[in-house]
């Protein structure tokens, strides 16, 4: 069975999410190769060596960019019969506990990629489900309870008759099925932005972070903030935002009382004293961007930040990195940085970047 990392990203992004991985791998001393097919949302990597789990290893969830989702790849199940999926997939199970690569398992996702093809396959990775879990604990293959602290059992449906069987562990991968948290647009919501600030701070901070970081009383501005949205969902938080754009802010917003607007370019503003919290959201080239966060960072303007590039059509991994470099080579010291796209997103990453 040929063993590898088996990730999900947006639908699109595959060529990138390959990119980063084959780059990553090789660095990290286990080059491969990774096979995909645009538009299918998903990307299988496998090392020349073979040793999958010390690829596993070498390549954090946390660490990757274009990934929404990191499993460790177990095995591929072609042409099913569809009475009869589960003991195939069992005796799959079986040959893997035989070779001692199969532990017990906490829980059982069945999913699908968030692919044109894989969404109509939501029904049955939901009736699939309720029939492997129970034949799963028959045999013995899964905690009478489910347990996070054990290995996960992932089922990804690629049709009717083919999936594929992956692993992951709670502190090594997303906690969602597909990756994607799913988050509803608050109604006093300035705009649909709100929702990508949002998940960032979800994703991108754990949740003692969460906790500790974002706190009433805090200070924070938001560049380029029209018409609101980051700047409502900092001021949830407690924090009192400077709000920088020229254009117009939602009133209602202001008449709350947490956030002030400052008619100036983001690229030009600066703040009186330091901030607790620096957003930007801002439509520009992303090595301008990534460059002036990397001023803020190197004139000790904030604490930490939140902020998204847009990416160009081509290219796009290669353009990640070298912003990336570009924000770090400017702010000239040590941050404690993460970047993803995130489910919100659409042609950007966002990224999160702390100074301490």
């Amino acid at each position: 069975m040929d063993r590898g990392l088996l990730c999900l990203c947006r639908a699109g992004f595959e060529p990138e999410l390959a990119a980063e991985l084959s780059e990553r791998a090789a660095l990290a001393g286990h080059p491969g190769h990774a096979r995909t097919t645009r538009g299918s949302g998903l990307v299988e990597f496998f090392p020349a060596d073979g040793d999958a789990a010390a690829l596993d290893a070498a390549l954090p969830f946390r660490d990757l960019v274009f990934a929404r989702q990191k499993l460790l790849r177990l095995a591929e199940l072609r042409e099913l019969d569809g009475s009869d999926r589960i003991g195939p997939l069992l005796r799959v199970l079986d040959g893997l506990a035989a070779a001692g690569g199969l532990p017990l398992l906490g829980e059982l996702w069945v999913e699908h990629a968030d692919s044109d093809e894989g969404r109509p396959l939501a029904g049955l990775a939901r009736s699939f489900g309720n029939a492997l879990r129970p034949a799963l604990r028959k045999a013995g293959r899964l905690a009478r309870r489910d347990d996070p602290r054990l290995p996960r059992l992932h089922v990804v449906l690629l049709g009717g008759r083919h999936l594929l069987l992956g692993s992951s562990r709670a502190d090594d991968s997303a906690p969602w099925p597909l990756g994607i948290p799913r988050l509803r647009m608050h109604p006093d919501a300035p705009s649909r932005s709100a929702l990508k600030l949002e998940e960032a701070l979800l994703v991108l901070l754990g949740p003692g972070d969460r906790e500790r970081l974002l706190r009433e009383g805090m200070q924070g501005a938001d560049l380029g903030a029209a018409p609101g949205g980051w700047s409502w969902v900092l001021a949830r938080h407690g924090v009192t935002v400077t709000a920088v754009d020229n254009g117009p802010m939602r009133e209602e917003l202001l008449a709350a009382g947490r956030v002030r607007h400052v008619r100036e370019d983001g690229f030009r503003w600066q703040p009186r004293k330091k901030l607790d919290w620096m957003v930007c959201d801002m439509v520009e080239q992303p090595r301008r961007v990534a460059a002036r966060m990397g001023e803020w960072f190197a004139n000790d303007w904030c604490r930490r930040a939140v902020f998204n590039l847009k990416l160009p059509m081509k290219k796009r991994w290669d353009e990640t990195r070298l912003c990336l470099d570009l924000f770090a080579e400017g702010a000239g010291r040590p941050l404690r940085v993460r970047a993803r796209q995130l489910y919100h997103d659409r042609e950007e990453i966002t990224v999160y970047a702390d100074g301490g």
